[in-house]
């Protein structure tokens, strides 16, 4: 398992890209943010409302996360 963590606009999204050429596989994580323009759900990201996230960390179906 490869993990891209950094800022906003640091590469993750072309390093990731260059990876599935080779191979790898995406991973689609959750998020409670509202989809921006572009934004394909499922694909980009799993869309949760904060209750939806709440329930999922309570099931322990959640790794990590972060909440802010």
């Amino acid at each position: 398992m490869i993990l891209l963590v950094g800022k906003s606009a640091s590469g993750k999204d072309t390093i990731q890209k260059e990876l599935i050429k080779l191979g790898y596989n995406a991973v689609v994580t959750y998020t409670t943010r509202p989809p921006r323009p572009g934004d394909v759900a499922g694909e980009t990201y799993i869309f949760l409302t904060k209750e939806e996230f709440e329930e999922k960390i309570r099931n322990e179906e959640i790794y990590e996360y972060d909440i802010h």
